[in-house]
């Protein structure tokens, strides 16, 4: 089994069991709930950073399966953390390009559906192409709290998972045709 090379939490795994839902770093009442998707995965960690720019993590939660995972979700919950904390998961598993499954994790933490980002001085995109360790240069997750934004009113649309399409899309790739071309001009569309 492929485990995720980092050190364990000494706090009991039965204090950080969590939820499946809501996804991600979700304000609770007396902590913090961290939940995602990773339907192959075969360990897991949630870890903890101090600075952007930090090579180890200062905090890490190990996921345990039996407790931590419920169908592909993985979850737990973390009680002693304010909003600001710079997190990620490190997740691992197969390591098949062929078949979609791209486990590297010695990688910098996964970010995927946070609601804000710390990004380090030396940050650089193409480190997470290259083998080996590249926390210090990858961006990290930041903890943020929603209850202090001003909604204008706004409610959630209260719609089932079931009944709901999500799509997503890198809008710099998206909008590309967008910008402006040589002498002023737009791009051509593609195709």
């Amino acid at each position: 089994m492929t485990t995720v090379p980092e050190r364990a939490s000494s706090v009991p795994p039965e204090l950080h069991k969590g939820n499946t839902s809501p996804l991600d770093a979700t304000v609770c009442t007396e902590g913090w709930n961290f939940s995602f998707f990773a339907r192959t995965a075969l360990a897991s960690n949630c870890c903890s950073f101090d600075r952007p720019d930090d090579v180890k993590a200062s905090r890490i939660i190990t996921y345990e399966p039996k407790l931590n995972r419920t169908y592909h979700y993985w979850h737990t919950f973390v009680p002693d953390i304010g909003s600001g904390q710079l997190y990620g998961y490190r997740v691992a598993g197969p390591f098949d390009p062929q078949m979609g499954l791209r486990f590297r994790p010695g990688q910098a933490p996964d970010r995927s559906l946070c609601r804000a980002v710390a990004v380090p001085a030396g940050y650089d995109r193409g480190a997470a192409c290259v083998p080996g360790d590249n926390v210090a240069l990858s961006m990290k997750s930041v903890v943020a709290d929603p209850r202090g934004y001003d909604w204008e009113g706004d409610t959630p649309l209260k719609r089932w998972y079931s009944r709901t399409i999500i799509y997503e899309m890198h809008v710099a790739g998206f909008t590309k045709h967008l910008l402006p071309g040589p002498a002023g001009k737009r791009a051509p569309m593609p195709g």
